[in-house]
């Protein structure tokens, strides 16, 4: 197997049609035939069903298509990037949660990036799993992954498993975001039960394959509230919580100008005892550059900044 028949395979995919592929390709349809049956062979699977009608894509070839485009990408890109001379160009990369604090020290560090200096800078906000599958697939060079304390032996072994780097970046409680017209935001500290009748802005993708997702929403969502919505962006989240003082979130933390931006406050929650952790990973064969130790100062420094104003 080559990139040649990965390229045929996903051309063929693209026309559904063996001869249009052989046409595009510039080659036979019988070698591009041929070409195909001696990948599935050596593969040991089926990726296209041959009929009269034409052809489909099997479950295990939409399995192997999705592998064959992202390295035909990554090649792709490999190539555009050391073509007439631009190999020194600046790569930076990071996987994480959907956190203010980290949010912030992006953006900082962003701001400090040379104007001058081709560079391409990657930031993507999501779950602890798929951050740690994104650094092992190397689609990413750092992860920032967030989670309670009570799965810490769980993450740990995920850490050694996969050969991963990690160390701590901070430690905290939730505490409430809402509304500044909120019932509850005039409160210095609010009991969990207090929150009852009230909408839960909540992310919609907790996830630990040790337990059954009912049983990591019980971990992580109020026992008292029966009104969520689930949201993946983290800015919609702000939004509505703009928009509706009769909803609450949990958070890390927020900092002033995002509170005074979309009207909120920060309220303590002095019951909720649930320890969560941020861990920094990496590759163990993984060397950090100069701009991913720039922005670890960066994650550090602000962590420190806004944390401690909570």
């Amino acid at each position: 197997m080559n990139i040649i028949h990965l390229k045929y395979a996903v051309e063929i995919a693209k026309t559904k049609s063996i001869s249009k592929a052989a046409e595009n390709l510039y080659m036979g349809q019988p070698n591009l035939s041929r070409a195909i049956r001696e990948l599935e062979e050596n593969l040991g699977i089926t990726i296209f069903n041959r009929t009269p009608k034409g052809i489909s894509i099997t479950d295990d070839g939409e399995e192997f298509l999705q592998y064959a485009k992202r390295i035909i990408a990554q090649v792709d890109e490999m190539e555009e990037l050391y073509q007439n001379g631009r190999g020194h160009r600046k790569r930076f990369s990071v996987s994480g949660p959907r956190a203010s604090y980290i949010g912030m020290a992006f953006a900082e560090f962003a701001a400090r990036l040379d104007a001058d200096e081709p560079a391409d800078i990657y930031y993507k906000e999501t779950n602890s799993m798929r951050t740690i599958s994104n650094v092992v697939k190397e689609q990413f060079n750092l992860g920032i992954v967030r989670y309670q304390e009570s799965f810490e032996q769980y993450f740990k072994n995920q850490f050694q498993e996969k050969k991963l780097k990690s160390e701590t970046i901070s430690e905290f409680s939730y505490c409430l975001l809402m509304n500044k017209n909120h019932p509850l935001a005039d409160r210095e500290d609010i009991a969990p039960e207090e929150l009852a009748p009230y909408f839960e802005i909540c992310h919609a993708d907790p996830y630990v394959p040790s337990l059954p997702l009912i049983d990591v929403k019980k971990a992580e969502l109020s026992e008292y509230v029966d009104k969520r919505i689930y949201i993946y962006e983290r800015a919609s989240q702000f939004m509505l919580l703009q928009r509706m003082p009769n909803a609450f979130m949990w958070v890390s933390s927020a900092n002033e100008s995002t509170l005074n931006h979309y009207d909120l406050v920060l309220k303590r929650c002095s019951a909720n005892q649930r320890v969560y952790k941020d861990v920094l990973i990496y590759r163990s064969d993984y060397k950090l550059s100069d701009l991913d130790l720039e922005f670890i100062r960066t994650l550090v420094e602000t962590k420190e900044n806004v944390l401690k104003k909570r």
